[in-house]
């Protein structure tokens, strides 16, 4: 290109009067500037003769996609239990392995019973005993029945003889008299029956709670779940619902709490009626590890400092994957948009008046269109304004593009070694 002097080209423009503004125009133009000032290179030419541009395209597609929502959530255990005696005494051991799983009704710990096995004995003869005073007492009712009704006909016999003057008056009146000291020993000997059958039913009930007792020192999961660290060791005296033993977490299943903004409350309690809406939840540790779980809760209130709802979503968590206290991304699944318009995400590029695509026309060249993006989905882009489907889309390569540039499609991946 000896002799020949690169063109020129107006690069301090006005941001009032030119549509050069947007910042990859500029870089576009001062790379064509840099391109044709290169005479060592001999594809530099004026703008009019410049070479193709190697790119990568790719066509907008019709497809059905999920409407998401996306959010940070947290993982908690279905249910968290404190293990805590209910008697006092000595610990003598620990039937279970510290961060491993246990069963419902699985032996915990053994507290020294040998004082509650005292008091359930003591216990059960003060039953014995008042079983046998209810026995005496109801023989005695038995003894004294009988007497009072002989002492009833006596003292009847003889108030009939003093009316007719056979007997005596007197004799008649200390009859009648033994009648009724008999009828009263009667009534006494009820009451003494009514005081032992209570005295035995009290005994009975100490009986009762002297077994619980007994029964309290084995204690045993009330529910399946992953033991934490031994809090209490063998050897120490505990005392009544004093400090925790272990704390059990329930992991299968497991909860996942998130919050989602306030504007979409409504389509999820909409969405959410008559059915259970699927939420998926994965971790940045392995992200192609999906846990599938369904919305169990919405919160009844408003965060009104955050201007958020939480949600609670349950997985089975079978495979233990899902751990409390984790941080999770969740997707909240509301439904299915059908004929969406989708492009890769890599196609979406940032200028100063928002998002754009470059547009391949029918003559291989492109030009910036500004486009709205509904929303992202792994590594697509939701078109909802800009691009139709069929259209074809720069994916790569975009740098050196500006509005008119011939374009070369190229494999992805190879953009950058064609461009050199």
């Amino acid at each position: 290109m000896s002799g020949m002097g690169p063109p020129e080209y107006n690069i301090g423009f006005s941001v009032e009067n030119s549509v050069h503004t947007n910042p990859v125009y500029c870089a576009a133009t001062v790379a064509l500037a840099i391109l044709a000032a290169g005479c060592g290179k001999p594809q530099a030419r004026a703008v009019g003769g410049m070479p193709a541009v190697p790119v990568s395209v790719a066509v907008a597609a019709e497809e059905a996609v999920p409407v998401q929502i996306r959010a940070i959530g947290t993982v908690e255990p279905s249910s968290t239990v404190q293990i805590k005696s209910q008697v006092a005494g000595e610990l003598l051991s620990a039937k279970f392995t510290e961060g491993r799983d246990v069963d419902k009704d699985e032996l915990l710990f053994e507290i020294d019973a040998r004082p509650y096995r005292e008091a359930l004995a003591q216990a059960e003869a003060a039953v014995a005993k008042d079983r046998a005073q209810l026995v005496q007492a109801q023989a005695n009712l038995a003894r004294d029945s009988a007497q009072s009704k002989s002492a009833e006909a006596d003292a009847y016999r003889y108030e009939e003889l003093a009316k007719e003057g056979v007997a005596p008056q007197m004799q008649a009146t200390q009859q009648r008299a033994a009648a009724d000291a008999a009828r009263e020993s009667t009534h006494a000997d009820q009451a003494t029956i009514e005081s032992a059958r209570a005295s035995l039913e009290s005994d009975q009930s100490a009986v009762a709670r002297a077994k619980l007792d007994l029964g309290y020192c084995e204690i045993r999961s009330p529910v399946s779940g992953r033991t934490g660290n031994l809090l209490v060791h063998p050897g120490n005296l505990i005392k009544v619902n004093d400090v925790a033993l272990v704390v059990i977490n329930q992991v299968a299943p497991i909860f996942v709490s998130f919050g989602v903004p306030e504007d979409q409350l409504n389509v999820i309690k909409q969405r959410s009626v008559g059915e259970k809406l699927a939420v998926q939840a994965s971790t940045d540790a392995e992200p192609n590890h999906i846990a599938r779980g369904r919305l169990k809760v919405i919160d009844n209130a408003v965060d009104t400092n955050t201007g958020t709802i939480r949600l609670k979503a349950v997985f089975d968590n079978t495979d233990h994957k899902l751990w409390p206290g984790q941080f999770v991304n969740v997707l909240l699944m509301l439904d299915t948009q059908s004929n969406a318009t989708v492009v890769p995400s890599e196609a979406v590029q940032d200028g100063q008046h928002g998002q754009f695509i470059f547009v391949v026309k029918a003559d291989q060249t492109v030009e910036p269109r500004p486009v709205t993006v509904a929303r992202t989905i792994g590594r697509k882009a939701v078109i909802a304004k800009g691009v139709a489907p069929g259209e074809t889309v720069v994916t790569d390569g975009q740098l050196l593009l500006y509005p008119g540039a011939k374009i070369k499609p190229v494999p992805a991946g190879k953009v950058d070694n064609l461009a050199l």
